[in-house]
Formats: C-alpha cells, sequence, structure tokens
C-alpha cells in the first residue's frame, strides 16, 4: 500500500522540480534596479507561467526612444523573460505552441508590436533568431499609466485567456487557446 501511494508522489514532486529547473533561474543575491516578479495562470488544466524582470518608467520616454520602435526587445530586465506551458497551445488562434519552456521577445512598433517566442533563455540581449519558435503581431492598446512593467491575464475563460504586457501607457495583449 505505501509504495503503492509513493510511487505517484514522487513522479509528481519530479515533475515539479523539473519544471522549476527548466524555467527560469533569477538570482535573488542582491536588490535589483528592476525588480523580479513571476505570473501564473491556469487556463482549463493548461498552467502557464512567467519569470521576468520589471523595469520602471523613472521619468523616461519609453516606447519609441528607451525602447526602440522596430528592434527585438528582451521585454523586461536582466535575463530574458521566461514563459513555461505545461500543454501545447495556440497562439493568437492560429499558431501552435508545443508545451515547453521558451524565452519572450518583443519587436516593439507604433501601430502593430511582434511577438517572439524564442527556444534560448539567456541574460540579457543575447538574443539568437535563428531560435526563434513563432512570431506573432498583436496590436497594442493605449492605457493608464503602469509605472513598473508588468504581465498580468485577462478575458479568461475554460480553453483561451490573454496575456497582457504593461508598462508605460501602453498594454500589448497575446491571445492564448488550449490546443485541441
Amino acid at each position: 500500500m505505501k509504495k503503492t501511494f509513493a510511487l505517484p508522489v514522487i513522479i509528481i514532486a519530479t515533475i515539479f522540480m523539473v519544471r522549476d529547473v527548466n524555467a527560469q533561474e533569477r538570482t535573488t543575491d542582491r536588490i535589483w534596479a528592476s525588480p523580479n516578479a513571476s505570473v501564473a495562470q491556469t487556463i482549463g488544466l493548461t498552467e502557464v507561467h512567467l519569470t521576468y524582470g520589471r523595469p520602471a518608467v523613472r521619468d523616461r520616454a519609453i516606447f519609441g526612444d528607451l525602447v526602440p520602435f522596430g528592434e527585438v526587445w528582451r521585454t523586461g530586465s536582466n535575463e530574458s523573460t521566461a514563459i513555461v506551458f505545461s500543454d501545447d497551445v495556440m497562439i493568437e488562434g492560429e499558431h501552435h505552441l508545443p508545451k515547453g519552456t521558451y524565452s519572450l521577445y518583443t519587436i516593439p512598433g507604433e501601430e502593430e508590436w511582434t511577438v517572439i517566442i524564442n527556444n534560448k533563455l539567456s541574460w540579457g540581449t543575447q538574443y539568437d533568431a535563428s531560435e526563434d519558435v513563432m512570431r506573432v503581431n498583436v496590436q497594442p492598446q493605449e492605457s493608464f499609466h503602469a509605472e513598473q512593467m508588468i504581465f498580468y491575464f485577462e478575458n479568461v475563460t475554460e480553453s483561451s485567456g490573454d496575456l497582457v504586457l504593461h508598462w508605460a501607457n501602453v498594454k500589448v495583449p497575446v491571445s492564448i487557446q488550449l490546443a485541441q
């Protein structure tokens, strides 16, 4: 009886440890100007988890200046933003993404943003386009001022939700649906 119960517990614990090891290791050995943060959301039975650095506006012009239009941005501070999907999903309704751990980059634009899902987790701006899994175009929206960059989820249902990047007065929603 004990062996029957112990084996599933060990398997479940191993899955969570491997998932955490595969996710971004964000150091906490010092105080960062852009602190680390994470957010998780369950959509149906699928877990989506992000870890990222939260830069602040600090009276700076952000999009089009500090973060130039038309150039790849690591979408956060310090390490690349890591996103983990526990199951396969569809991004923006048409792009199949297998379960796994990825980095998230963007190319900001005034009228359109390109969201990049990439296989390589790295420090800073060590972006490698050959590791891109997909690119999708989304529309930015004007919004209330957010001093520190934040990710959150909106419009969550049993089968979909919008991952939102929000910083300064811009929010960028990315639609996530469960794969069929």
